[in-house]
């Protein structure tokens, strides 16, 4: 990312200074235009987030209130039926188990804070049954290309952004985002199974004193922590389920979620209206009948949201700042000139293309990117570019910063087909972002 900010801020320099010095003698002033535009966009940086503080601690409320309902316990429960199936190498009631199902849960719910110290817990246990240490295993090329392609049934920060720069439907996004997460995590999971075909595992030199023929291996599940692996202890106050529904319990959630895809794309203007008031309503009987103190809890969970807000106005500073000084050199205009004969004939206007590409990359360069697309007057939150950059921000994955936190909490350095598995679920949760936003609002 540090490459990535100094990249924008330099062409946005260089571009404006040379039109300094080739336009003397016009009205054109660039490197002033450069300096308003940085003040400006560093301003609206902070009022976008201030605007973002009610929303976000709605949300997130709403969420605490369903995680101490048990919420995620319900979701691992109907996930371990089929997680044994796509996991074989991983025994059922292994710790890495109980850990990856619960950041899957955490995911679809969009908690992505609460998902990630579940999955670097899952990486390490993982790396316990790990037989060829610093080296990928097939569960954990696996693991990483669904997480990084998660469905997500509730892109929570995405919704409290639209809904604080104004959106006529913030909630508009969540059939779309559905759609393009299926499909990145299908292509995701058949990716990796396909590719660990191709990248084998090494073959492991015998170290010294090796467990010979007549020795049992010893369990995996007592073998010790690999050294230098880091301490990330198990979140707590969420249990992990020794046990999942029963197999058909679970075949009709499913059935479920895919039947509410074709309905929310049949029927998406007519039901975005009923979702946020429907969200608030639900959430709360569901903490009412779990016995959970819901004014309380919510209460707890707002604080985490006013919290969140807050903390990241240093990173839209920083994006929206380098942005609308390329946006005001010109340099950027010239990039969507460049582009828009080959991206629009896709489906995928030139505007959005940027965010498209920083998504992999950094999570906060892509929000960021997508503000200042939304607070564009031309292209507002409601207009086909801000659904689309909406749903690109709730769909895909910042793939390589995943990789980089996961296999250094174990200090995994050869990891075989596992970035090849995660960009393709990247590609396909953009292809399908295109699509079924250019099929419902164009």
């Amino acid at each position: 990312m540090n490459l990535i900010f100094f990249a924008l801020v330099a062409v946005a320099f260089f571009s404006a200074a040379w039109r300094e010095l080739t336009e003397i003698g016009t009205d054109a002033r660039p490197m002033q235009e450069l300096s308003e535009a940085a003040i400006s966009s560093a301003g609206s940086a902070v009022e976008l987030a201030i605007g973002l503080v009610g929303v976000m601690a709605l949300f997130l409320g709403l969420v605490k209130v369903a995680e101490a309902g048990g919420l995620l316990t319900v979701l691992a429960r109907l996930l371990r039926p089929l997680m044994t199936r796509l996991f074989p190498s991983v025994p059922p009631e292994h710790p890495a188990m109980g850990a990856m199902i619960l950041n899957f849960s955490a995911n679809i719910l969009g908690l992505g804070n609460a998902a990630t110290p579940f999955g670097i817990r899952a990486m390490q246990e993982l790396n316990r049954l790990n037989p060829h240490p610093g080296t990928a295993t097939n569960a954990m090329a696996l693991f990483l290309a669904i997480n990084t392609s998660s469905i997500t049934l509730l892109p929570t920060g995405v919704i409290a952004l639209r809904a604080s720069l104004g959106a006529a439907e913030p909630a508009a996004i969540l059939p779309t985002t559905l759609f393009a997460t299926l499909f990145a995590t299908i292509t995701g999971i058949t990716s990796a199974l396909m590719l660990q075909r191709f990248f084998p595992p090494p073959a492991p030199a015998p170290p010294p004193g090796a467990v010979t023929a007549a020795e049992p291996e010893p369990d995996a599940r007592t073998r010790p922590e690999p050294e230098g692996a880091p301490d990330a202890a198990q979140p707590t106050g969420i249990e992990v389920p020794a046990e999942g529904y029963p197999a058909w319990v679970s075949v009709l959630a499913l059935l479920g979620v895919l039947a509410v895809i074709p309905l929310t794309i049949l029927y998406g203007q007519a039901i975005a209206p009923w979702i946020i008031p429907g969200l608030i309503i639900g959430f709360l009987l569901f903490g009412v009948a779990r016995g959970v103190r819901i004014y309380e809890v919510f209460v707890e969970g707002a604080k985490e949201g006013f919290q969140v807000a807050l903390r990241i106005i240093p990173y839209l500073v920083a994006i929206l700042v380098a942005v609308g000084m390329l946006r005001a050199s010109g340099a950027l205009g010239v990039f969507v000139g460049l582009l828009a004969p080959w991206t629009a004939p896709l489906g995928l206007p030139p505007e959005a293309l940027p965010m498209a590409l920083l998504r992999p990359l950094s999570g906060s360069g892509a929000y960021g990117i997508m503000a200042g697309i939304m607070q564009d007057p031309a292209t507002g939150p409601d207009t086909h570019v801000g659904l689309l950059v909406s749903t690109l921000q709730g769909s895909t994955e910042t793939t390589f910063y995943v990789l980089a936190v996961y296999f250094g909490a174990i200090q995994v350095r050869r990891v075989r087909h596992t970035l090849a598995a995660a960009l393709s679920a990247d590609v396909a949760g953009v292809i399908a972002a295109v699509f079924i936003v250019g099929w419902l609002f164009l």
